[in-house]
């Protein structure tokens, strides 16, 4: 058990010394911003659409390693999906990470955050990106924000 523990922490540190997608997207139609006021963590999501379909994800921010490489998987896992896809995938990783199921209900990646639950201050760095995601769809043309994870 503790090799696997060691395995998805280093899953997050390389997620968060080399995040996926950590760029501007310039002319995007969905875009929010995020704040984590117990940590001082800070992200901007910016998400393009075809139709219902997430074309393109990117983040920019600074924060925890937690936070950074949540970020970064998102921008992985939510690309080519639905938003409802999308939202299935958040409703269920809530679950994981906030110790309310301890299944990995086909999440992949994100397994990497179960430990998260034995601390619940981190979780709410884990769901910022999370939360600004879905802010960032709820709206186009305008900036979204701040999302806080009080």
């Amino acid at each position: 058990m503790n090799e696997l523990r060691d395995l998805y922490q280093e899953m997050i540190l390389e997620h968060s010394r080399s995040p996926r997608n950590q760029r501007r997207i310039e002319e995007t139609e969905h875009k929010a911003e995020g704040y984590n006021p117990l940590c001082g963590d800070e992200v901007t999501v910016f998400i393009s659409l075809e139709g219902e379909v997430v074309q393109d994800i990117s983040f920019v921010g600074s924060g925890c390693a937690i936070s950074m490489a949540s970020a970064s998987i998102l921008t992985e896992i939510v690309r080519g999906k639905t938003k409802s896809e999308a939202e299935t995938l958040f409703e269920k990783f809530h679950l994981l990470v906030t110790g309310k199921s301890s299944e990995a209900l086909d999440l992949g990646k994100l397994q990497v955050f179960a430990g998260v639950s034995e601390f619940p201050a981190r979780v709410k760095c884990a769901t910022l990106a999370w939360h600004t995601f879905r802010s960032a769809l709820e709206e186009p043309d305008e900036v979204q924000g701040p999302v806080t994870t009080e």
